[in-house]
């Protein structure tokens, strides 16, 4: 349906990991302004939007294959240590609004198994546990993904500002960014998929054990 004039604008994007017995599927999507702009389908994305040329896109879905392929091998690994014989499911929702008086609000959402695990708040950049019962493996991954500047401030300058921005253009009516504004809408995927990473050492390291 067309976006009330009312209506914030919106980047969401979304990422789902099913793991079992080791392996791990892959699918998500991205939307920009209720537009359909990237789709995840194992460990290819593909860019529905031209929002980059040719060239620097190839760049980018390399990067994403790498960084799936590597949780991928992480979850191997630590199922041969652990091994878990039922299935684990992980969401990653992450985005941003931009309101017709200017404000903003960004936001990243985990769950596990359909139940919130952590959120970011982006404000002071901290990952904040939601799984109920303060949870071993939530406080294990909540740890994890403290520790690097990849999932703390890079994950806080790309949904307060970079997403913004995206946003901002479309509002303005050019659909265009620059080559530093709209490269990082593939680095939120990758973002999702370190987080997972952190997740996953949480997981597989925790469950049926001890951290």
């Amino acid at each position: 349906c067309p976006a009330s004039l009312a209506a914030p604008l919106t980047f969401t994007m979304l990422q789902w990991t099913r793991i079992y017995k080791g392996s791990s599927i892959f699918w998500g999507n991205a939307s920009l302004d209720g537009r359909l702009s990237h789709l995840l389908e194992g460990l290819n994305v593909t860019q529905v939007l031209p929002l980059e040329p040719p060239e620097t896109w190839a760049r980018r879905q390399q990067d994403v294959n790498t960084y799936l392929l590597y949780f991928s091998q992480l979850v191997q690994l630590f199922t041969k240590e652990r091994p878990i014989n039922y299935t684990q499911s992980l969401c990653c929702r992450l985005g941003c609004r931009l309101f017709p008086n200017g404000t903003a609000h960004s936001f990243y959402e985990v769950t596990l198994n359909g139940t919130a695990f952590l959120s970011f708040h982006v404000p002071n950049a901290t990952w904040e546990r939601r799984w109920p019962g303060g949870d071993a493996v939530a406080t294990y991954a909540e740890g994890e993904l403290m520790k690097y500047p990849k999932t703390t401030q890079d994950l806080q300058h790309f949904l307060n500002t970079t997403c913004v921005d995206i946003l901002r253009a479309q509002s303005a009516g050019t659909g265009k960014q620059s080559g530093r504004s709209h490269a990082p809408l593939v680095l939120g995927l990758i973002l999702g998929t370190v987080a997972l990473l952190g997740m996953a050492v949480g997981i597989f390291l925790c469950t049926g054990g001890s951290c």
